[in-house]
């Protein structure tokens, strides 16, 4: 199955942020096990190349690796090079895209408007990440995919167990899921990566259309 098949079936992107090299293994680990199997690793992490590639090394074969807050093409053939398997930004780049394309790599640029996302998809966007959600609201997927109905949207910003159907009843095909489902700091103990693997659960057991 293609990477943007099985995120558009699974529905979920985990958004991992302040992860590291010690606790990013655990991290996906206890993801996996709730059933949320597709990630993004922010790029502002900390040697954020080896974080990817020691998530690639040990359970690649389990979870889609992709690297967030991809903000242009440097940092996107770095990200690549570790074993990212898709790009996700929270702006348009286009110089972003392009590489990414060049590697045969899905990326998700950030749009907004009805231009930025037309604009995307002119320059080889498959999907597109509609970001910040929370500010205009679900309502504001479905009014976006009525004149582009060809859209496959993903939606971050303020993602949480109450309103992720809200959103996918609009029209949306997966959603990115920040700190509501995982903050990397506050994982210290074995209980803590237990409850993370409940949270995904829950997550995952909210979903209506899967």
């Amino acid at each position: 199955m293609a990477l943007i098949d099985e995120i558009k079936k699974n529905k979920i992107v985990a958004v991992i942020r302040q992860a590291d090299e010690q606790n990013i293994v655990p991290i996906l680990e206890a993801l996996a096990a709730g059933g949320v199997t597709s990630v993004e690793i922010t790029a502002e992490t900390p040697n954020v190349a080896r974080v990817i590639e020691k998530a690639v090394k040990n359970i690649g074969d389990k979870v889609n690796v992709g690297a967030g807050t991809v903000l242009d093409a440097e940092t996107a053939r770095t990200v690549i090079m570790a074993g990212a398997t898709f790009i996700v930004s929270p702006t348009l780049n286009i110089d972003t895209l392009k590489l990414s394309n060049r590697y045969n790599v899905l990326n998700i640029p950030g749009v907004l408007t009805p231009t930025e996302i037309l604009t995307a998809y002119e320059h080889g966007a498959q999907m597109v990440k509609i970001f910040p959600a929370d500010v205009f609201g679900p309502n504001y997927i479905k009014n976006i995919l009525g004149p582009l109905p060809y859209v496959q949207a993903m939606v971050t910003g303020g993602i949480t167990q109450d309103n992720m159907n809200d959103y996918l009843s609009k029209g949306c095909v997966a959603v990115g899921i920040g700190s509501n489902l995982v903050n990397a700091k506050a994982l210290n103990t074995e209980e803590d990566y237990q409850k993370l693997t409940k949270t995904a659960r829950q997550f995952v057991a909210k979903l209506t259309d899967r």
